[in-house]
């Protein structure tokens, strides 16, 4: 990781409008946005429908080429739903879509590019409809859904769970198992007994947890000049030892 050349009080004002940008633009289009969330480059997360929940120290990070992507597309106006809990991660380029019902539970966590989808959206023989049976998906507290997997309809995963890479998980799964493959099968079993730190313990006090962050960036940023940095950004070069 490169250093960061900006002077502290640079950082704090990128912090505070990626902040203001998240509050103004995404907070109106959700039923609910917990407070403490930390969404990086919020201009790339899309959140759209209706009845959308988000639960408080909810992390998002949103790249250009790799948005985040909250969306539900009810049957009718006012119908399907998204319920997300707390402490809950969504990495570049993971997406939920909604027709009826998606839950996720405390802690889940989204890699890079994982998908999640209660719908097929239209039937084989009529491309034109839906499904009329209503096949929602619930993810367990503290899953861990890998890079690139995929979560298709009517799906429950227990707690604890792990989806492998780029796996398919078309039935459910049980709570504290590993499961790999398309379409996904339990490859581990996990130790119930053994303790999990999870999502939940990292944001047990996020004020005390916003509070520590901003002192090592205070501490670690104190010497930065801002013509050192302003010159790194319009000479790159410049970085290279």
């Amino acid at each position: 990781m490169r250093e960061d050349l900006r002077p502290y009080w640079v950082k704090n004002c990128y912090l505070k409008f990626r902040h203001w940008y998240a509050e103004y633009f995404l907070r109106p289009e959700c039923e609910y946005l917990g407070p403490w969330h930390t969404i990086m480059k919020p201009w790339y997360v899309d959140i759209s429908g209706n009845n959308i929940r988000i639960g408080r120290s909810f992390t998002a990070i949103g790249e250009a080429g790799n948005r985040v992507e909250i969306g539900v597309w009810g049957r009718e106006p006012g119908m399907g739903r998204v319920d997300i809990g707390n402490c809950v991660l969504m990495s570049p380029g993971s997406r939920i879509s909604a027709s009826d019902e998606v839950v996720l539970g405390d802690g889940v966590m989204l890699a890079n590019g994982a998908y999640i989808t209660d719908s097929d959206w239209h039937t084989i023989y009529d491309r034109t409809e839906r499904a009329q049976e209503a096949t929602p998906v619930h993810i367990g507290r503290n899953v861990w859904l890998g890079d690139h997997s995929t979560v298709l309809k009517g799906v429950t995963i227990g707690e604890n769970s792990v989806v492998a890479a780029r796996a398919i998980v078309t039935r459910d799964v049980p709570a504290n198992v590993v499961v790999a493959g398309n379409p996904a099968r339990v490859v581990k079993e996990l130790d119930p007994e053994r303790e999990f730190v999870t999502r939940m313990d990292y944001f047990a006090d996020p004020a005390e947890l916003e509070r520590f962050f901003e002192a090592i960036n205070r501490e670690v940023l104190a010497g930065n000049s801002l013509w050192r940095w302003l010159w790194s950004v319009v000479y790159p070069r410049s970085r290279t030892p």
